[in-house]
C-alpha cells in the first residue's frame, strides 16, 4: 500500500489508441479531483467529439511520477493508479473496444516505487522498478490473470548513470533494453545490465518526454485525401 499523492489537488492520465473494431483513433483522459470520483472523457476521430464515461471511484497518480501516459496492450490503456475506494495500488485499464474500464492487482511481492512504471515487454504487459542500481522486470504472463506475474530480471544497470534517472521504454527482437534517462538522453542496456549505447534526443536544459509508436500507411478516420 502506498501513500496517495496529489499534485494541485488533481491527477490526470492519458492515452491514445485504436478501435479495431470501428476503425477508430481515440484519445482518452481521465483526471482525479481530490477527494471526488474519477472523471473520464475520450474523444473519436471518427465522430469528431467528446463522449463522458461515468465512473464511480476515484483513482489517484501512484508514484508522483509526471509521466501518465497510458501503455496501449490488447487493446486497452494501461496506467498505475491508487484505487481510493480500497486504499491499494492498481493496474487501471480503459477497453477502447467496450469502452470500459478495469482493473487487475500488481504482483503480491511488487512494491510501488517513485522510479517504477508500466510497459510493454517482450509482447508481455510488464511492470519495472528501480532499486538503487538495480532494475527489477516482472511479466503477465497470461492477461488478466494475476497468479502469472513472473519476476523475469533483476539487472545490475552497470557503466553507469544514476539507475533512478533510467526509465525502461521498449525492448529490442535481440532482447536489449531501450529507456530514458532523464528527459535528454536514450540509453541501451543488453540483458544482462551492462551499456550499449547512448545518444542525446533533446539539447533544451528543460528536456523533453519520449512516447512509442508504430508507423502505419493507414488513413485517419475523416481524410479525405485520395490515395494515389
Amino acid at each position: 500500500m502506498s501513500s496517495i499523492s496529489h499534485v494541485a489537488d488533481l491527477d490526470y492520465f492519458y492515452g491514445f489508441g485504436y478501435d479495431q473494431s470501428t476503425d477508430d483513433y481515440l484519445v482518452v483522459s481521465m483526471s482525479s479531483p481530490y477527494h471526488t470520483k474519477s472523471y473520464l472523457e475520450f474523444f473519436s476521430l471518427r465522430a469528431y467529439k467528446w463522449k463522458q464515461y461515468p465512473t464511480h471511484i476515484n483513482y489517484s497518480n501512484s508514484t508522483e511520477d509526471d509521466r501518465k501516459a497510458g501503455s496501449l496492450f490488447n487493446g486497452a490503456i494501461h496506467w498505475i493508479a491508487s484505487r481510493c475506494d480500497l486504499q491499494e495500488d492498481v493496474i487501471v485499464a480503459f477497453d477502447l473496444i467496450e469502452r470500459k474500464l478495469l482493473h487487475m492487482h500488481l504482483p503480491d511481492q511488487f512494491e510501488i516505487d517513485y522510479y517504477c512504471g508500466l510497459w510493454v515487454f517482450r509482447e508481455f504487459l510488464s511492470l519495472w522498478n528501480m532499486d538503487k542500481d538495480t532494475v527489477e522486470i516482472w511479466v503477465m504472463k497470461e492477461y488478466k490473470v494475476h497468479s502469472s506475474w513472473t519476476k523475469t530480471h533483476v539487472l545490475p544497470i552497470i557503466d553507469a548513470i544514476p539507475a533512478n534517472y533510467f526509465y525502461p521504454l521498449c525492448c529490442t527482437k535481440s532482447g536489449d533494453i531501450v529507456g530514458t534517462y532523464g528527459y535528454f538522453k536514450l540509453m541501451k542496456y543488453n540483458d544482462v545490465g551492462q551499456l550499449l549505447g547512448c545518444c542525446s534526443y533533446f539539447n533544451n536544459q528543460y528536456g523533453f518526454q519520449v512516447a512509442m509508436y508504430t508507423e502505419s500507411l493507414l488513413s485517419l478516420p475523416g481524410d479525405t485525401q485520395e490515395e494515389e
